[in-house]
């Protein structure tokens, strides 16, 4: 396949949960290149370049299968972060930025609860299995901020520590 190809068949895959951005994929393509898991073919008569798989890329790829996600290779989890943020900036509404949060994930709960309903016996299964990824990360996102509400009901900041101020070293000499 060409990078136009993998582009539409990765769409197809996820839903479209995941659009890739083209330059993206023909970057991906190089690199794959570079490290022996795809070779190009002969351009085609439209002028594109296809690629097959190496069967290094073969390997590789039956590695990653088999290779469980770890949690620490995912990225930031830029919600956390505000939150935590968001406990420690003056004049902040923590309980604010928690409901702001909930309605939005709410909504996309809703949104693909719709989805599924109105195809509830896709042809794609991978489709139907990332839609239900999606619900089930939803799902806990809105248990993680009942719990993140429930935490700041018990919640008691530390006072606020006001440095003390050092003696003014002139002032004392002087004083003497």
């Amino acid at each position: 396949m060409y990078g136009y190809q993998l582009r539409v068949a990765f769409e197809e895959s996820t839903g479209g949960t995941w659009p890739l951005n083209i330059g993206q994929v023909y970057t991906t393509l190089s690199r794959l290149e570079r490290d022996e898991l795809v070779r190009p073919l002969p351009k085609g008569d439209e002028g594109q370049r296809p690629y097959e798989i190496t069967d290094a890329g073969r390997a590789d790829l039956a590695s990653w299968f088999a290779t469980p996600v770890s949690r620490a290779d995912r990225p930031r989890d830029e919600l956390a972060i505000k939150l935590a943020l968001a406990l420690t900036t003056p004049g902040v509404d923590v309980r604010a930025v928690v409901q702001t949060q909930r309605s939005a994930t709410m909504r996309t709960l809703q949104e693909y609860t719709r989805l599924k309903a109105r195809h509830e016996q896709p042809a794609d299964l991978s489709w139907r299995l990332v839609l239900d990824a999606m619900l089930f990360q939803a799902e806990a996102e809105v248990r993680w901020l009942d719990h993140c509400e429930a935490s700041l009901v018990r919640y008691s900041p530390p006072p606020l520590r006001v440095p003390r101020a050092e003696p003014d070293r002139a002032t004392e000499a002087s004083s003497r």
